[in-house]
């Protein structure tokens, strides 16, 4: 009797680690939040007065025009942008919805990334990109999923072949190793010296790429003022399309770590109050018991 009290003491004091997960998650995102606010909000309140100092030099410069006129040309540029259309330059830019163009929308659409500098404009193009997504992003997530399956059975291609211990860890290592210089190291490089971005810059379009957030801040072959190879942006796709299968592997084999290690703190700590339930019941003297003859 006494041998199973603390197994029922354990079941009782179980809770589950969902709810302490949940509330890392939303002390994560609370975290970000003040982080985000405390290093942008004085930029944006510095760029906004900077630009309004701006147009109000223009106005002192060209008197002909009022505030009225000035707000209404702002309106037509912000309208030019949400369209697709780059501001900057003339008329002999080249399109955004030629072949190599297109190819590489199509890649942001299904993998999810959709950077929102470019987007459909007519009714037609809106209905097929909303059926295309339909179709297209399961089609992306099954592709994505062979593909994983594909770099896990070479890792564990990799272990079986690795007699000695320690040696499938080193294995692992040379593979997310060469992973990262493939798809984080290098592609910044070619960026900063295609696009004119610092590798800071190319390093950030990268992850922020790969990882399917896309702010769209940054988006390669877009300046009109450089002259890009037609295959540059489709080279660009096809490296996001195996980017994005490499980069999903290593979430996966981080969240499944996380996992598992908050779960292993949390059974420790169940285990930890059975032991001491367990101590405290054998310090307890036991008390007599009454034979009843049948």
């Amino acid at each position: 009797q006494i041998s199973s009290m603390p197994l029922l003491s354990m079941h009782s004091r179980q809770i589950s680690w969902t709810p302490l997960l949940l509330l890392g998650y939303l002390f994560y995102l609370l975290l970000g939040a003040m982080v985000f606010q405390l290093l942008e909000k004085q930029a944006e309140t510095h760029f906004r007065d900077q630009f309004q100092l701006e147009k109000l030099k223009f106005l002192q410069n060209y008197t002909c025009l009022d505030r009225q006129a000035l707000e209404q040309f702002v309106q037509v540029l912000m309208e030019a942008w949400e369209k697709g259309v780059n501001p900057e330059g003339n008329s002999t830019n080249p399109s955004n919805w030629d072949f190599s163009n297109s190819f590489f929308f199509a890649g942001t659409v299904v993998t999810t990334i959709g950077y929102g500098n470019l987007s459909p404009s007519t009714v037609a193009g809106q209905i097929f990109c909303v059926f295309y997504a339909l179709f297209g992003v399961p089609l992306n997530l099954a592709f994505l999923n062979q593909l994983g399956k594909g770099l896990n059975a070479h890792l564990l291609t990799l272990e079986r072949w690795v007699q000695k211990p320690g040696r499938a860890q080193v294995q692992l290592a040379i593979f997310l190793t060469t992973g990262t210089l493939l798809f984080l190291v290098f592609p910044p490089l070619v960026f900063s010296y295609v696009e004119g971005w610092s590798y800071g810059e190319g390093f950030y379009f990268t992850f922020i790429t790969l990882s399917t957030i896309g702010f769209g801040d940054y988006v390669v072959g877009t300046n009109p003022n450089k002259h890009y190879i037609s295959v540059y942006r489709s080279l660009t796709a096809i490296w996001i399309v195996f980017g994005l299968a490499w980069l999903a592997l290593v979430f996966n084999v981080g969240a499944d770590l996380m996992e598992r290690y908050l779960q292993l703190k949390w059974h420790k700590s169940d285990l930890s109050l059975a032991e001491g339930d367990t101590t405290k019941l054998e310090d307890e003297p036991e008390q007599p018991r009454i034979h009843i003859p049948s």
